[in-house]
């Protein structure tokens, strides 16, 4: 029997409760605690989990690894925070807000070198593989959140420059998980390299989805609409904007979000005005159907059968909010 989404996330987070984590020096672990057990879609490692099995492999086998990408990704959280000076993540306080900065960088290092010691578990004949992956992948990240604070103090991003940051920033994640979850079930390189680029081009589609969802999503739905204007960040929605607009229109792109005469919301409507004049919804809308589309079309090409790729089409939906 294969695993649906669903169950899947319920076998991966019985697994992670069942984690034991020593209880001192309290500082060390108790923010490690409270960071993963504060919710979160479990994205990547059901994602790897979900490879193995349409390549025939072991569930068992790649637990070690789902819960490693899984502690890497929120060990970034931990980091991301204390650089944005975030004081909530995921409708609570953040570990930088509840502990400070020195606990937060620690309890930061003590979760990556825990996602190493999971990776260790790995069978001794594929560990090197999935370790060059792994590495890969954490590289990537680094470089992707350079690449976004680099962008805070330039004039002009390029709807490329945008695209490559969020490639490394967001998809890295996923498509490493992907490829480390084909990589444990055996599967052909070919395949290895396609499950890549599925899982590549569908975190392109859905970061670009969230870029669109800030400024045009339903607050009803728990979206919190403007965070990215307010905050002057160069969206893909404010990056489209400022390669159309003219010099007038460019300098209230960059500078309605510092206006002190403004209310937040009058800022919010004011930059939404010239998204709706440039018309970069449109733009953004059809950049997140062409990644997803191709993401779809990429597991039509795998070798395995469409049968064996289902439960990876309902992901893709799923983290898209689509139900077809």
């Amino acid at each position: 029997m294969t695993h649906t989404n669903d169950t899947m996330l319920e076998l991966f987070e019985s697994v992670l409760r069942q984690m034991q984590t020593p209880e001192e020096p309290e500082l060390l672990y108790a923010p490690i605690i409270y960071s993963m057990s504060g919710g979160g879609k479990r994205l990547r490692p059901v994602l790897l989990l979900l490879t193995v099995e349409a390549f025939g492999g072991d569930v068992d086998e790649a637990m070690c690894a789902a819960q490693a990408v899984e502690i890497f990704h929120n060990f970034t959280l931990l980091h991301d925070d204390i650089m944005d000076n975030a004081a909530m993540r995921r409708g609570k306080p953040s570990v930088f807000a509840k502990w400070g900065g020195n606990v937060a960088i620690l309890s930061g290092d003590a979760m990556l070198i825990t996602a190493y010691k999971l990776l260790a578990e790995l069978n001794p004949a594929k560990l090197p593989r999935v370790m060059r992956i792994f590495n890969d992948m954490a590289l990537e990240v680094c470089e992707g959140q350079q690449y976004d604070m680099d962008f805070e103090d330039k004039d002009s991003v390029s709807a490329e420059e945008y695209i490559l940051m969020i490639e490394r920033k967001t998809s890295a994640l996923l498509s490493g998980s992907a490829m480390i979850g084909a990589t444990i079930a055996g599967a052909a390189e070919e395949d290895v390299k396609k499950i890549y680029r599925f899982a590549t081009e569908l975190g392109l589609a859905f970061q670009l989805q969230d870029d669109m969802l800030d400024s045009y999503g339903d607050e009803a739905l728990g979206k919190k609409i403007g965070g990215d204007i307010l905050e002057g960040k160069k969206t893909f929605l404010m990056v489209q904007a400022m390669s159309r607009a003219t010099d007038e229109e460019r300098k209230v792109l960059c500078t309605t979000h510092t206006n002190s005469a403004l209310s937040d919301a009058e800022k919010i409507a004011t930059v939404k005005a010239l998204y709706d004049k440039l018309d970069v919804r449109h733009a953004t809308e059809q950049q997140i159907e062409l990644r997803f589309e191709r993401a779809l079309a990429l597991l039509d090409t795998l070798s395995v059968g469409s049968e064996r790729t289902a439960h990876l089409r309902e992901f893709a939906r799923n983290l898209m909010g689509r139900k077809k």
